[in-house]
């Protein structure tokens, strides 16, 4: 079990890298208690069931990961991920990089019929015929020395990812649905989805309320959290929580006497520099003017929503999804349903891909072009 601790050897294992056709890549990290991610460890395998397998320590002193951001760039070595969100998010913080190409796992599986959102145990059991030994997940990977199962642990992120890879990669050109995958990828390697603006960090928060000075209070509140846990590196939530967030809001304090007396604020949310920062936020808010007060995007809820149209398009949904092999989930949200049974247009099951697989047709059935029709247990198609 080797485990990389200086550039050099680092340079030299994404060197012999670069001379694949890919490489599999998997992360330890904590964030309990930081804002950002604290990266722990990297693992890297090469192509082959005997393949070079290698942990990199990045808390090693004075190694540069450079190499390793080299070879993210390298365009003839695909870069092979399983459920790569979070690990993406930690590059591009460190190093302002994002893997080229990439393949997510998780998402070729649903696209291949292995359901919604599914977990590296479940394909490294389908498909490498291989079990894990979880017993280590959530341990410290902070702390050294690493122990021999820590290191089994997360050696076995990337070797059986290797066999994995190999098969869905297989299938996506089998069954001609690789652009699917690339289609789904692209939020993925979009600098934007992981850019957090605290002025627009306020749309997270889920409120009932319409009332345009109610929101304004919401935003700087979430801005300051924002700001607040950006610069000390913290959790949003040890600044203050949503339901405090919302109580001052709706409260308004305009004196440290009036913010003590929140239920809802915890001990960290009244130190002084919290404190001031709150009631900065809430003058902010009530100094908005009426023309430039925040208004709330037109929520699910609020939709006219033609029930029996939302339910006959869940039939349809559920018979294409067993058509094709691709998740539910993947192709449309329960959200879109109801947005096209209330009429909207613009929803992302009519775009790309899905519009193929399932929004052409959900059209027609909007528009009484189609209808449906069950013979035993399954349902078809009927153009009317």
């Amino acid at each position: 079990m080797k485990t990389i601790t200086t550039t050099d050897e680092l340079a030299q294992f994404c060197e012999q890298a670069k001379a694949g056709p890919y490489v599999t890549v998997d992360t330890e990290f904590l964030r309990e208690r930081t804002y950002y991610s604290k990266l722990c460890l990297v693992q890297l395998a090469l192509p082959g069931r005997e393949g070079e397998a290698v942990l990199v320590d990045p808390l090693a002193d004075g190694i540069s990961l450079a190499p390793l951001y080299d070879l993210f760039r390298h365009p003839g070595t695909v870069k092979v991920f399983h459920a790569a969100r979070q690990d993406l998010e930690i590059f591009f913080v460190e190093g302002k990089v994002l893997p080229q190409p990439l393949f997510d796992t998780q998402i070729a599986a649903m696209v291949c019929g292995f359901g919604d959102q599914v977990g590296y145990e479940t394909l490294v059991r389908k498909v490498a015929r291989e079990s894990l030994d979880k017993t280590s997940r959530f341990t410290d990977w902070s702390r050294r020395p690493l122990s021999p199962a820590q290191m089994t642990y997360a050696l076995a992120d990337v070797t059986h990812l290797r066999v994995i890879y190999e098969f869905l990669a297989a299938e996506l050109d089998r069954t001609g649905r690789r652009p699917w995958l690339e289609e789904e990828e692209a939020m993925l390697l979009d600098p934007e989805t992981y850019v957090v603006r605290p002025e627009e960090a306020w749309k997270r928060v889920k409120t009932r309320s319409s009332s345009g000075r109610f929101l304004a209070v919401v935003r700087e509140l979430a801005r300051f959290r924002e700001e607040y846990a950006q610069s000390r590196n913290v959790p949003r939530s040890r600044v203050f929580k949503d339901d405090a967030l919302l109580e001052l809001a709706s409260t308004r304090p305009t004196t440290v006497e009036e913010l003590g007396r929140s239920r809802l604020l915890m001990r960290e949310g009244r130190k002084p520099e919290i404190a001031e920062g709150i009631l900065a936020a809430v003058r902010a808010g009530m100094a908005v003017k009426a023309e430039d007060l925040p208004r709330p995007e037109a929520r699910r809820d609020q939709l006219q929503v033609d029930s029996a149209l939302a339910d006959l398009l869940r039939v349809l949904l559920k018979s294409k999804s067993e058509e094709t092999g691709v998740a539910q989930r993947l192709i449309a949200s329960a959200g879109d349903l109801d947005a096209l049974a209330a009429g909207a247009r613009d929803v992302a099951a009519l775009r790309g891909w899905r519009a193929q697989v399932f929004g052409e047709d959900a059209l027609r059935l909007c528009s009484g072009r189609i209808a449906l029709s069950a013979k035993g247990g399954s349902v078809r198609v009927v153009p009317i």
